[in-house]
């Protein structure tokens, strides 16, 4: 099972780069939420469900640069997987 990894970098099935922040509770659902931050721009900080975040992607979307099997993918920063 896929899980999130606080503390590493991801990237969006669009090209993006994200720092995992933390895995934030909802207080009165108790539903997880993935706390990111962006590494473009001005480094914004977004939340988003941890369902949606680890969710498949769209191969055949044509802003699916990299033909991501899934929304969110860990990048392997020793190996320069980027």
């Amino acid at each position: 099972m896929r899980d999130v990894k606080i503390g590493r970098i991801y990237r969006h099935f669009k090209g993006n780069h994200y720092y995992i922040k933390d895995v934030a509770i909802h207080s009165e659902t108790g539903e997880e939420y993935v706390v990111y931050q962006a590494l473009y721009d001005d480094l914004k900080v977004y939340i988003r469900p941890k369902t949606m975040f680890l969710e498949k992607a769209d191969l055949n979307r044509a802003d699916n640069i990299f033909k991501q099997g899934y929304r969110f993918e860990l990048i392997d920063m020793e190996e320069n997987k980027i």
